[in-house]
């Protein structure tokens, strides 16, 4: 597997990080070539754009862009302490666009929680591949707080109520009981809202997803396997073969047994896509 496969044609995410304590360490004016993340642990300081002064104080976050123009400095009667994660890749600027933060609004105010122990989990040094690939996913973790606390008008009209039911269906179909309720109850929206929008976008119920889903799923497994019927149907949620079977023939118009002989000779048949059940 070459690195481009394995997600590091860009190298690690993170770049570099460290923590300045109570001092009147000061940068710029000048730029940078990465994102990077501020976060105020104690005292006062400000940042200076093209834009404005932003007045920072314990709790908030800054991010310097790529090429920004910028100069931040402590307040000299109650210096600041901060730490900082260096990050870079179009990785980084898809993780950033989905929080509420950009270059002409780059501070955002204090968080509901102290954040500097998840800046502690991320090490720009780590040299085995899986210390990289941890600290990677430290920051991806920290990341996803400033989503929730300051999530961007982009994150906000992702929310996917659609993708979110599919999701869950297909991580949960060999459940025999499984039901329309659950499905609502994970997405938490208002159950008619939820139907009409998953009618709208698949053309089909709640229900009929499952069921085709369970079915395109039996179909893998009748050419991939040498599953019983019993152990097949078991395997895609229906605790009844015979229930199974008659399913299946629905919205495939072969029984099990035949779907699995004519796959064998060589006959590739089209994804199941009825509803039914």
């Amino acid at each position: 597997m070459n690195a481009k496969e394995y997600g590091l044609s860009e190298g690690p995410l993170v770049k570099g990080n460290g923590y300045k304590p109570p001092n009147l360490h000061r940068w710029g004016p000048g730029v940078r070539d990465v994102y990077a993340l501020h976060y105020i642990v104690s005292g006062r300081g400000y940042l200076k754009t093209s834009q404005a002064v932003f007045p920072l104080e314990a709790g908030d976050s800054f991010v310097i862009f790529p090429q920004m123009e910028v100069y931040y400095y402590p307040d000299p009667q109650d210096p600041w302490a901060y730490c900082w994660i260096e990050c870079g890749g179009t990785e980084a600027l898809r993780l950033l666009d989905m929080i509420h933060i950009s270059p002409d609004h780059p501070v955002v105010t204090a968080a509901p929680q102290d954040l500097k122990p998840m800046f502690d989990r991320v090490e720009a040094n780590a040299i085995e591949p899986y210390e990289r690939e941890r600290s990677d996913a430290g920051f991806r973790l920290l990341l996803t707080y400033y989503m929730e606390y300051y999530p961007s008008e982009q994150a906000s009209l992702k929310k996917d109520y659609v993708g979110s039911a599919k999701a869950y269906v297909e991580r949960n179909y060999w459940k025999s009981a499984l039901s329309v309720l659950d499905v609502v109850d994970y997405v938490k929206i208002e159950r008619s809202y939820l139907f009409r929008l998953f009618k709208k976008e698949t053309g089909t119920s709640i229900s009929g997803y499952l069921t085709a889903f369970r079915i395109r799923r039996a179909c893998g497994l009748l050419g991939e396997s040498r599953l019983s019927v019993k152990s097949l149907a078991y395997s895609v949620g229906y605790h009844d073969p015979l229930y199974f079977s008659k399913i299946f023939k629905k919205v495939t118009s072969y029984t099990p047994s035949q779907y699995r002989k004519v796959y064998r000779e060589g006959n590739v048949l089209p994804p199941a896509d009825g509803g039914g059940g």
